[in-house]
């Protein structure tokens, strides 16, 4: 059974005004790093703090080692961003998987991740001497990254799979068929979430064997949303009828939708409160209390 938030305990949105294109998120402590047009901004509940010019930034950013760590489309590098100084300290040729802008960079065992050429190759960067020290091969088109339970999981959304990749090998040790055009995943509460695009489902897998588990119908589509997990709960960010969702992940029950429709963006949880973009209304808000969602 489905649950809905309903008015009287409807979540607090603070919006902010953000000119441009808001769309993917990195949380910064208290603070966001927020990719625009032809920049990087960083933002506060309140106000924007710093930006950093790039040709094109793009797609699901990290933050490890004092930096953020952000895709360029354009150039086809990946970008090293002081979180001081709000200055770029290089730009690593690593080449784009995806130049349109659907993919994640991520950190996990020491390195920073992304997906680097369509035919199938994600390079591996040490922070230490900013080179990609080594080249996963993996299915074409396998753009979107997470990093959790030890490994590295890679989704495909041509060849609908989802790899489980060991860093220590950096090779795939396992591989799971998927539904339609998988998209972002996530490496939490106690399972890998992945959108299922085109079915508009979220797949539960397992990172132990690599099995689907379960999953939630939520939408027609989850085409462009984002998805987090944290508090106990899993975080949808959707393109149609609400802003996000909030699934139970061991009921896979939805247990609330907040929100109006708002278009494409990005969505992160903190324990204070989740982030949301919506570039198509150009705005950054700030849902408080995210204990309460979904309850």
């Amino acid at each position: 059974m489905a649950f809905a938030t309903t008015a009287a305990a409807a979540p607090h949105e603070r919006v902010l005004t953000v000119p441009g294109f808001a769309d993917f998120l990195a949380v910064d402590g208290k603070t966001v790093w927020v990719t625009n047009a032809g920049r990087v901004e960083h933002w506060s509940k309140r106000k924007k703090l710093a930006q950093v010019p790039m040709a094109h930034p793009c797609g699901a950013m990290a933050i490890f080692a004092g930096s953020l760590w952000v895709a360029d489309c354009k150039d086809r590098t990946l970008n090293r961003i002081d979180l001081k100084t709000a200055k770029l300290s290089v730009a690593i040729p690593t080449g784009i998987g995806n130049p349109k802008g659907e993919l994640n960079v991520v950190a996990g065992a020491g390195s920073i991740w992304v997906s680097s050429a369509a035919t199938g190759t994600i390079a591996r960067v040490d922070p230490a001497t900013n080179a990609v020290v080594a080249s996963v091969r993996v299915d074409p088109d396998s753009d979107y990254l997470s990093f959790g339970f030890g490994a590295l999981w890679a989704a495909s959304g041509t060849s609908q799979t989802l790899q489980k990749i060991d860093p220590h090998s950096n090779s795939v040790v396992a591989k799971t068929p998927l539904g339609r055009t998988p998209g972002f995943l996530v490496a939490g509460e106690g399972a890998v979430w992945v959108q299922e695009q085109g079915d508009g489902t979220v797949a539960r897998v397992d990172p132990v064997s690599a099995a689907v588990t379960g999953r939630v119908k939520v939408d027609d589509t989850l085409k462009y949303g984002d998805i987090d997990a944290g508090g106990g709960k899993v975080w949808l960010r959707t393109t149609a009828g609400q802003t996000f969702a909030v699934i139970d992940p061991k009921s896979l029950a939805v247990r609330a939708r907040v929100g109006t429709a708002s278009g494409s963006g990005a969505l992160r949880y903190t324990p204070a409160g989740v982030w949301t973009t919506a570039h198509d209304r150009h705005t950054l808000s700030w849902w408080r209390k995210p204990a309460a969602i979904g309850r």
